[in-house]
């Protein structure tokens, strides 16, 4: 585990970077440890010190982490000027559907031939993923990629003009209904109780897709950490990022405990079969 330092840039010197390319679009992807494969996609607007600290976490519980780079400079601190550009160029990139009425993101097909190419790798009953914000839908949608088994929805963000709509289009939410039926598939999400990026009626909308097989679960906000980097202080504006920004490393804290929770589904759902 290296030194954490949230309030400067993380060099990632203990990931190891490769050029990716599918469909003839290349990515940088950060990886590191061994065992059945992870993907930890990043949040807005990056890579941060504590995306890089969430992902050494899983790490250290016997995966190996596949972290792609999607948006910002990887490693950045994110700053409420830097951070905003981020977004700015992500919400008119082609890659992404930001608004309502996009339907599904481009880019998860990049990421479904990572999660393949990743388990091919690692080998094990399957791939984990755990999206976060911007990218906290994907972990669903990643799913209609057989290989991918255990599903994270960290306080997923978009569309960001439709609190109760989820960033899918109704074929894919259909396709996805009947994986989770077929293949008993369950998705764990975790949302702060007065965010206003992921309210309520998000939850209530992927409920009403995914009925028990969707685990919401909801944190106090008044247990988010009250000094996050300024991005998310000025721009974020809300306790937003459970086991990122917001999370608070002391022993017994709620976030925390979510953080334990997520490993804790993953491993259940990745171990070897004996």
């Amino acid at each position: 585990m290296t030194s954490y330092e949230a309030d400067r840039d993380d060099p990632l010197t203990d990931f190891h970077r490769h050029e990716m390319t599918f469909d003839g679009v290349s990515r940088a992807v950060h990886v590191t440890g061994a065992g059945p494969a992870v993907i930890v996609l990043p949040e807005m607007p990056g890579i941060s010190p504590d995306v890089a600290r969430f992902a050494r976490w899983v790490r250290d519980a016997g995966f190996t982490v596949y972290m792609p780079s999607l948006f910002g400079t990887d490693g950045a601190y994110p700053t409420a000027a830097s951070g905003t550009a981020v977004m700015k160029r992500a919400c008119v990139s082609q890659e992404f559907r930001v608004f309502a009425g996009g339907g599904t993101s481009p880019v998860v097909d990049w990421l479904r031939a990572l999660a393949r190419r990743a388990h091919d790798a690692c080998g094990g009953p399957g791939a984990g993923v755990v999206g976060m914000c911007f990218t906290g839908n994907f972990a669903l949608t990643m799913t209609l990629e057989p290989s991918v088994i255990a599903p994270v929805v960290n306080h997923p963000s978009l569309p960001l003009d439709d609190p109760a709509g989820l960033e899918l289009s109704p074929a894919d939410a259909e396709a996805i209904k009947e994986r989770f039926e077929r293949d008993d598939l369950t998705a764990l999400g975790y949302r702060f109780d007065n965010d206003r990026w992921c309210t309520a009626r998000r939850f209530a909308a992927y409920s009403a897709l995914l009925g028990e097989r969707f685990d919401g679960r909801v944190v106090s906000g008044t247990a988010a950490n009250t000094t996050p980097p300024p991005f998310f202080k000025d721009i974020v504006g809300t306790p937003h990022s459970v086991v990122t920004a917001h999370l608070v490393d002391e022993e017994g804290h709620p976030t925390l405990h979510a953080r334990d929770e997520i490993i804790t589904f993953l491993l259940s759902r990745l171990a070897a079969d004996e």
